[in-house]
This record gives C-alpha cells, structure tokens and sequence, in this order.
C-alpha cells in the first residue's frame, strides 16, 4: 500500500541524515528513495546511519534536479518549516497522508529540503501543497530525518486503519478515492506553453515576469488539473497563439 510513495530529498549536505532518513522509512514500511544533488552520496556514514536500511539506500535514485525526480508522479507534496510570501495550501502530516493513500495506483512524492534553508520557492511552485510539522512555537526546526519519520509514520497509521481485521475478516476503512492528477511531467509542458502564449500574446513581459507565473503555477497547482483538463487548457493556449499570428500577418 506504500510502494507508490516516493521521499524525495533535495540537496542534503550531510550524509548521515540520509541514512537516518532511510533508516525512518524502513521501518514504517517505506522504500521509493529519491537524491536531488546530495553532497555526498553514496558514502559510509550513511550506510552506518542507516543502521539495517542498506537495501533502501542501495535503490536511491540520484537526480540532477527536482523536475526529473517527481516528472512520474501525480501528485507532490512539499515540506517547509516556515510561512511563504504567497498564500500556499497547508496540510498537516496526516492530512498529507490520506491524500496520498487515496490515490494507490500512482506515483505520488514528499519533498524534504535542505537543513538550513529548506525548499526555495521555485521548488514548492512544483509541488500541489505544503506540509507544515505542528512544532513549539519557539523553536520550530527539526531534522530532516526526524520530519521523514514523523510523515512516515502517519502514512503507516492510515494505511493500517486501511485494513482493519475484524471478526477475522480484512475491511477497509472509508477513504474516498481522488480524481488522478495530471503527471508533473504534463504540467511542466504546461507551464512551459502557458508562459509562451502569454508572452506571445504581449501579457508577460519576459524582462519584467514578476510573480505572474509563480501565482499562475499555485493556482493551477490547488486545482490539481487532470490529464483531460490539461488537454483542453493547452488547446486554449494554441488557438490564442495562432489568433494571435494572424493579426500580425
């Protein structure tokens, strides 16, 4: 029930804390590792902090960055510690978890970032909504790996709670089952013709962009657009650049 869920960690400076976080996913069942530009990996101190995990280690992917570590999932979630500028969906770790769990036949992520500095903004623009740990007010920060076991854990709770046995017999909890997200890799295409039209059609200044497409980005991102969806948007988009080569003919 957990095999579709992948960690993904981007740009971890020290070794031991992937190996502590594969040691966190093990045990809760988890197995899908993903590095964005670690510092050092593979390396000895995180196979000893792994303390057991090697095979989980052992299968990490290593990306050069996030779009080509999460361009197969469907749906991705982005941890950060602090509030952003822009407004930004906020889940809590078990919230995150019963909305990864409802969609089991496809790929789905959790990004963790850097220890000092987290994830930038133009890594969350990437990610469906935001998972904010419940800590002490005062003193927020935690550890990479302990904020891996922490989700980790909740997903293993509800996937429990999934099958539960009674009477002898396997039920399933109540959990309703979510349209399917376009694929990141689809919604990059998007984004990519969607900042090409608006420039085409003179609404973007390329020189002066602003915020527009990073706003553009989260809404598109809270509505969560479906492969279909998508489709027509892009359409849309084409027609708008072929009215819009018309009058300049």
């Amino acid at each position: 029930m957990l095999d579709h869920i992948k960690i993904v960690l981007v740009g971890i400076t020290h070794p031991g804390n992937i190996g502590a976080a594969a040691r966190a996913m093990k045990t809760m069942g988890l197995s899908q590792l993903a590095l964005v530009q670690p510092q050092q990996f593979p390396c000895a101190e995180a196979t000893a902090r792994a303390t057991g995990a090697d095979d989980v280690l052992a299968h990490a992917q290593l990306f050069d960055n996030l779009a080509a570590s999460i361009q197969d999932c469907h749906l991705i979630l982005g941890t950060s510690a602090r509030q952003r500028s822009i407004a930004w969906p906020v889940l809590t770790p078990r919230t995150c978890a019963e909305q990864l769990l409802a969609i089991p036949h496809h790929k789905v992520a959790i990004i963790f970032g850097r220890e000092h500095s987290g994830l930038t903004n133009q890594e969350l623009d990437q990610c469906h909504a935001m998972i904010k740990i419940p800590t002490n007010q005062s003193f927020g920060s935690l550890n990479v790996a302990a904020a891996v076991q922490i989700i980790a854990y909740e997903l293993r709770i509800i996937s429990e709670e999934l099958q539960l046995t009674t009477e002898g017999n396997l039920k399933k909890k109540s959990l309703t089952f979510r349209v399917i997200p376009a694929s990141a890799a689809a919604m990059a295409q998007f984004y990519q013709h969607l900042e090409q039209t608006l420039i085409d059609i003179g609404f973007l200044d390329p020189l002066k962009p602003r915020r527009l497409m990073r706003r553009l980005h989260r809404l598109f991102n809270r509505i969560q657009l479906i492969d279909s969806e998508v489709n027509i948007l892009r359409g849309i988009l084409t027609a708008a650049q072929e009215q819009g080569r018309r009058h300049k003919d």
